[in-house]
Parts: structure tokens; C-alpha cells; sequence
């Protein structure tokens, strides 16, 4: 199964292209989800296309009434009063957890394609990062080793002084992590790819490094371009020919920087029906296809040479001052512009301290040399 998640700059057309796209595959026989809280479901009636709307609101009283349910007994004997659905509205983050939930359904389905709307870029990347994050966060406010057998609860709690966590508490962490585990599964499948949707121009240069930095600190890969709403180079209109001139400079540096750009033309009208989104389309990998890899990040053994290790982190579009590195137990954070991560260190590298750091052409190569009380010794 293919997923092409599809971000980009905000009014770039990424409703459109996703749409487009999701048509064409689906009238080429392919079985085809599109995920879109945007998309316009009559824009594709009488078409063999299905469409999952993400509904932030009806998530999130979903998920709160069954954890309520879950705490009655604390509850009460708070003398809470217990909400009602029809009283709860949904609070800030919902959208974004309803649509991890729609990308986790999509990718239980039987499809052959999932097209995925995500927000714009740097919202985009921040929703991707988002398992990740919150798993490690739970497991460390609450490690599962350190959930205590339920006959033993009463006696630990006596000889701490202070009442142990709930067992409700536990159980809803691990319902969680199980949650986020099969989203983080999803944007590790090999066949899931972002695409970037720009229109030519200043901001889309930026979308591109933003674009490629985030994906690739975050391990992910990007599938491709699209440079939507490109307009005629051939115009007689001095003023539309400048405005034109003016677009295809942008459109050259956004070829050298992406090799393999799609170009989607400029209608010049609003969207009238399936016909005009399917001049949109741009066709998602064939089944069988090498899918779209992230960058690696490889660990250079130089020992020999000089005593170290090397770690490459692969960020093109990095810039020095725009980096940071903190070593913190078997993690590294990791800085780069606007985005932040926590990585777990290569076994091999728990053993070692870091010694320095470089950046060279967007290469970050991070420096480690073996802790002699660590490190197993040679025989003499």
C-alpha cells in the first residue's frame, strides 16, 4: 500500500492537487482513499473514490467521555459532576489528533492508495513528529516496567508513604502508546512519502529547504515536488509576460534544487468539476516501484585512523548557527532550525562521549570517541 501525504505552502493548492491526484488514480483502476477535512465531497460524486473527512470535534468527545468513563471511580469520590456529550467542545490539538487517527484507519484499509491533505508545511512536520514525541513522553512519566501487580499495589503504597498511580492510569497509557505506535508504524512503512505542493515563487524556495530539513531530521522521506499553478510563458501582455518572467525565475531554482519537479499549469479559472481536477493530477508511484527513502544516517567507523567514530546526520538546507546538540544519557537532542528531536543513540555510540561536531554541506557529522571504562579491551 502507497500513502502520499500531501503538504505545502498555505494556498498553494494542496486540496486541489491531493484531489486531482486521488481522481486519476482511482478512474486508472487503482483502489484509492483520499483523507481530507477540505475536500468538497460533490466535487468527485458518481466516481469510484472514497473519502474519509477527519471530524475533529466528534474525535474528541469520543475520546473524552471513554477516558471519563474510565476514572468514574476518582471521580467521584471527587464529587466531580460528569460531562455530557452534547455539552463538550473540542479544545486546540484536536484536529491534528483526529487526523493521526484517520491516517492510522486509512492504512488498515484495503487500498491500493491513500492521499492524505496534511496542514501546511511547518504544521505538517510538527503533526508527523507528533507519535514520536508523545510516546516517549509517557514512557518516561510512566515507564510500564514500573507498574506494580494489582495484589502488591496496597503494600507498595504503605511502605512508599504515598498512593501509587492508578491502575486506570496504566492501562490508558498503554492504550495510548498502542495508539501512537501504529501511526509511528505507518509513517515508517517504506511506502509512505510526503509530496510538497508550492506555487512558484519566494516562499516556495523556503517551503523546500523548510520542507527538506524537517523530513530529514525527522527521517522521512519526500516523494516529490509539485510547482502548481505555473503560468504561460507566451504571452503578448507586457504586464501578464513580467508577472509570468517573474514566476519561471522561481520555478528555475526550484528545479535545481529538486530534480524530477511536477508542473501543474495555471487554469485560469476556479475548479468547475472532475474534468479540471484531473488536469491536476500527478501520478503516484507505480505498484511495484522503489518506494521514496529518507536519508540515512550512517556510522562511520575511525578508529584506526583517528581514535573516533563518526555519526553522519544527513540535513541538507542546515546552516550552523541554526544547530544544536545536547547529549543526554543514551539520546541526543537535536536541533535544527524550527525543529527539535530526541534520537536514540546507535548502540555502538552509548559507549562512546561526544567529542566535537561539523557541518559540511549538509552533513552533520557528529564525533564519538570510545570510553575506555566502557569500551571492551583487546587482547594484548
Amino acid at each position: 500500500m502507497w500513502i502520499t501525504l500531501v503538504t505545502g505552502t498555505a494556498g498553494a493548492g494542496r486540496t486541489s492537487v491531493a484531489l486531482g491526484t486521488a481522481l486519476a488514480e482511482a478512474r486508472a483502476g487503482r483502489r484509492v482513499l483520499l483523507v481530507s477535512a477540505d475536500a468538497d465531497p460533490a466535487a468527485v460524486a458518481g466516481e469510484d473514490l472514497s473519502l474519509l473527512a477527519p471530524d475533529p470535534a466528534a474525535d474528541f468527545r469520543r475520546e473524552f467521555l471513554a477516558l471519563q468513563a474510565r476514572s468514574t471511580t476518582a471521580l467521584d469520590l471527587l464529587g466531580a459532576a460528569p460531562f455530557e456529550d452534547a455539552e463538550l467542545t473540542e479544545l486546540p490539538g484536536s484536529r491534528d489528533f483526529a487526523l493521526l487517527r484517520s491516517l492510522r484507519d486509512a492504512a488498515a484499509g484495503d487500498w491500493d492508495l491513500a492521499v492524505v491533505e496534511l496542514p501546511p508545511v511547518t504544521e505538517a512536520l510538527a503533526l508527523l513528529a507528533l507519535p514520536a514525541q508523545l510516546r516517549r513522553y509517557l514512557r518516561r512519566l510512566l515507564p510500564p516496567e514500573r507498574q506494580a501487580a494489582r495484589a502488591l499495589r496496597p503494600m507498595l503504597a504503605q511502605l512508599a508513604g504515598v498512593p501509587l498511580p492508578a491502575q486506570w492510569l496504566y492501562e490508558t497509557t498503554a492504550r495510548w502508546e498502542a495508539e501512537l505506535a501504529a501511526v509511528q508504524d505507518v509513517l515508517d512503512a517504506p511506502g509512505t512519502a510526503v509530496r510538497l505542493v508550492v506555487e512558484p515563487g519566494p516562499a516556495a524556495e523556503e517551503a523546500l529547504r523548510t520542507a527538506r530539513l524537517g523530513l530529514a531530521l525527522h527521517g522521512l522521506a519526500l516523494e516529490g515536488v509539485v510547482a502548481n499553478r505555473v503560468l504561460p510563458a507566451d504571452s503578448p501582455d507586457p504586464w501578464f509576460a513580467g508577472l509570468a518572467a517573474e514566476q519561471h525565475r522561481h520555478l528555475a531554482a526550484l528545479r535545481e534544487t529538486q530534480p524530477g519537479l511536477h508542473e501543474l499549469p495555471h487554469l485560469g479559472r476556479a475548479l468547475r468539476g472532475p474534468e479540471d481536477l484531473a488536469l491536476l493530477a500527478v501520478t503516484a508511484p507505480a505498484t511495484g516501484a522503489a518506494p521514496a527513502a529518507p536519508p540515512e544516517w550512517t556510522v562511520e567507523d575511525r578508529r584506526d585512523e583517528d581514535g573516533i567514530l563518526v555519526w553522519h546526520v544527513p540535513l541538507p538546507g542546515a546552516v550552523k548557527d541554526g544547530l544544536s546538540l545536547v547529549r543526554r544519557g543514551d539520546e541526543l537532542l537535536l536541533g535544527a532550525g524550527p525543529f527539535r528531536r530526541a534520537v536514540p543513540l546507535p548502540a555502538v555510540l552509548r559507549r562512546c562521549t561526544v567529542t566535537g561536531a561539523g557541518l559540511v554541506d549538509g552533513d552533520l557529522r557528529i564525533r564519538f570517541t570510545p570510553d575506555p571504562g566502557l569500551w571492551p579491551r583487546t587482547a594484548p
